[in-house]
């Protein structure tokens, strides 16, 4: 089966508006699927002729950059944002509570978000190999200016030398939502990111940890489209996907 993937770079965009705009796009998959199961159809059945919204679903790829905002995944607590809202109001940074897993998070100019909205049962119905696979491709992409970043045992996120204890720095965050093995969310990887910002809070409630960006690792400004590049290539190698226009 052709797995076929829409990669689509979105710019900078609000969050509020992407969100709303991935819940779209994520409850459309499911309703295909659900279409598609009620007719009797695997998940590999193309479909038949003429009866366009039983096709299988497309998945998508979506690239973004936001304004400064803090969100907060539903197993995270609000004590984790340390700065108070008249600080956060001085500085324009939004505060959204949302409906993916995870802590507390920062997004903002100069970071590459990643919003897949996949259908796992085109891939496979396994949601740790889902995420071994987000890490992966942001580990392969680290390596491409030198970088030695992995995981870290019972620790989200992709870190930049992992095996360094508490010296080890956090690169990349994750929070995903997976429904009827639809996925929507995604990670958050520090390009040329401000990292004082991350002092309004404590980074996905891991207090003992401090964070990097590619440029800090790389002591200068790295171009992003050449990092968006890198992570497509290597999400396609993964998941083995076809991409589409």
């Amino acid at each position: 089966m052709t797995r076929r993937v829409e990669v689509r770079d979105l710019g900078r965009m609000d969050y509020k508006p992407c969100w709303d705009f991935q819940e779209e796009v994520f409850q459309g998959t499911v309703k295909a699927k659900i279409a598609r199961r009620n007719a009797g159809l695997s998940t590999t059945d193309p479909g038949p002729d003429g009866q366009p919204h039983l096709a299988l679903p497309l998945s998508h790829m979506y690239w973004v950059e936001h304004p400064h905002v803090l969100t907060l995944g539903k197993s995270g607590a609000a004590s984790n944002v340390v700065a108070p809202p008249e600080r956060l109001a001085e500085l324009g940074v939004q505060y959204f509570p949302i409906n993916r897993g995870g802590d507390i998070t920062y997004h903002g100019p100069g970071q590459l978000v990643g919003y897949p909205i996949l259908d796992l049962d085109q891939f496979f119905t396994d949601i740790h190999k889902y995420l071994r696979f987000l890490e992966e491709a942001v580990i392969r992409t680290c390596a491409e200016y030198g970088i030695v970043a992995g995981r870290i045992e019972g620790l989200t996120g992709v870190w930049v030398d992992p095996e360094a204890g508490a010296a080890a720095r956090k690169i990349c965050a994750f929070g995903v939502k997976c429904s009827r093995w639809v996925t929507m969310h995604g990670l958050a990887l520090n390009v040329n990111t401000d990292l004082d910002f991350f002092n309004l809070i404590v980074p996905c409630g891991i207090a003992d940890r401090g964070v990097t960006s590619l440029a800090r690792e790389t002591g200068g400004p790295v171009d992003a489209e050449e990092v968006k590049g890198h992570m497509t290539r290597h999400l396609a190698e993964l998941f083995e996907w076809q991409q589409v226009a």
